[in-house]
């Protein structure tokens, strides 16, 4: 039985960031153990991101049944892109809300982690986020009851978060991880050159 992720991108999202995982799934796909898919959601059918990128989702929010999904992932975004017009819409916090809920896997990248905060479920939980310019963004993760840690991924209570596009790719790989397992995440990252 196949297993989806949800890759929910909003506007002005980091390209690099989303991109992370349909490569190290794809290549899951082929070298790993396979089986799972990455979907792009988004509210709108054309999605700006930044750096002057558009990307047209493969499924809107209002189709959405999240009974297909095991897993959801968020890329993080540019403030003056409009990236937490999307990421703070109720529609998108009740949908952190669900997956929590359910005990399924968010994995977040950079400032993905702020809405998870915004959804009251990093309360007293270890999580990680942007770290530059005065750690303004850790101030806000830490004001929404997060636990900031100096780390560039925490995963804790399962959800991932991280600092940034470096990490991106580790939050790709642990997610991979917790998916499948630590041998079939290492045969992927071999085949992909890490």
């Amino acid at each position: 039985m196949s297993k989806k992720i949800l890759l929910f991108l909003c506007k002005g999202f980091e390209a690099y960031e989303a991109t992370v995982f349909t490569d190290v799934f794809g290549w899951n796909n082929y070298y790993g153990c396979g089986g799972i898919d990455v979907v792009t959601a988004g509210f709108r059918e054309d999605i700006k991101a930044c750096w002057n990128f558009t990307v047209r989702p493969e499924i809107l929010y209002d189709d959405l049944d999240l009974d297909d999904y095991d897993a959801l992932a968020i890329p993080g975004g540019f403030e003056e892109e409009g990236f937490y017009k999307d990421a703070f819409d109720e529609r998108f916090i009740q949908l952190i809300q669900a997956f929590h809920l359910q005990n399924k896997i968010i994995a977040s990248v950079c400032v993905g982690a702020i809405p998870i905060g915004k959804a009251g479920i990093l309360k007293d939980v270890s999580a990680t986020t942007y770290d530059l310019f005065d750690n303004h963004r850790r101030s806000q993760l830490e004001g929404l009851g997060a636990k900031v840690e100096n780390a560039p991924l925490v995963f804790e209570k399962n959800i991932i978060t991280s600092t940034g596009p470096s990490s991106a790719i580790d939050v790709a790989f642990k997610l991979l991880e917790l998916m499948t397992s630590e041998r079939n995440m290492i045969t992927v990252k071999h085949y992909m050159r890490f």
